[in-house]
């Protein structure tokens, strides 16, 4: 795990020491009464809400009865692979918490899958749209470049050689909506047809001839995590504060299987070229 994000060595550390105490037939409070610890200690541990320190992790270990060493070796490097820096934690204080969360796991994912209702996903979103688009939702000027600034830098970090495969469903409204004028759309169409050229990005379009359809009780991105067993976060978006579902499998599930769902109804990735040829051709002059 040495070479992996911290996002993924918690999300594996975490997974590995429930595993062990499952193994060891402990329960959380067996653990926190052996180590004089409180049982919230012990669950904040197994949920990653907090780090856990090597004289800790070897102590849970202990307990456990794990005495191989390069298995101890594995958990006490990703214990401290946890206290890496990353790109995302200079705008702590300036972002909300769990934005930067949210942008950990989209750095970490093997693969992002996003359904989008209402505008271009930020990935692929131009500078110009992007400005016009937080300026109609009321940010502040310096709130703003910020948020331009670190939409940038996502799009720079995750659109490089070997980032991870995007798959997106894009209901047809968002490409005939006017964020920022024709001109500004213009541009954008014109440059989610150049970004979709890119062999990890795949984009479909559910046009409005398919009338009602699942994806109508709102936009969501799935993270996917690059671990040997399936782990998935999901990203619900609402008119409020985003909520971030994770190790809630019956909630993620619905999320994922709504995907796919969207997935086979939605335009062949191929025709998208001719839906934005549609939607530039309404545009004016």
């Amino acid at each position: 795990m040495a070479n992996q994000s911290p996002v993924v060595q918690q999300r594996w550390l975490r997974s590995e020491l429930r595993r062990a105490r499952d193994q060891a037939g402990k329960t959380q409070k067996h653990v926190a009464d052996a180590l004089d610890w409180s049982t919230s200690k012990v669950i904040r541990i197994e949920t990653g809400a907090v780090g856990v320190s090597t004289t800790d992790l070897k102590a849970m270990l202990a307990f456990y009865g794990i005495t191989d060493p390069a298995v101890i070796d594995d958990m006490v490097d990703a214990a401290k692979g946890l206290r890496k820096e990353s790109w995302w934690d200079q705008y702590r204080g300036d972002m909300p918490a769990q934005f930067l969360t949210e942008i950990s796991y989209e750095a970490s994912s093997l693969r992002l899958r996003q359904f989008q209702s209402q505008v271009v996903p930020g990935l692929l979103q131009t500078e110009p749209y992007m400005r016009n688009l937080m300026l109609a939702l009321g940010d502040s000027p310096a709130f703003m470049e910020l948020g331009v600034q670190v939409r940038m830098e996502r799009q720079r970090r995750l659109f490089h050689d070997g980032g991870p495969e995007m798959f997106y469903v894009l209901d047809e409204s968002l490409l005939r909506r006017w964020v920022g004028g024709a001109e500004v759309l213009r541009g954008q169409l014109n440059h989610l047809r150049d970004v979709a050229t890119r062999p990890n990005v795949h984009i479909q379009v559910l046009p409005f001839s398919l009338g009602g359809h699942r994806g109508m009780f709102g936009s969501f991105t799935i993270f996917e995590f690059p671990l040997e067993e399936k782990d998935f976060a999901v990203r619900v978006e609402h008119s409020g504060p985003d909520v971030l579902i994770q190790d809630n499998p019956e909630q993620i599930s619905f999320y994922l299987e709504a995907f796919f769902e969207l997935e086979e109804i939605a335009l062949p990735k191929g025709d998208l070229d001719a839906v934005i040829d549609r939607a530039l051709a309404e545009l004016p002059d």
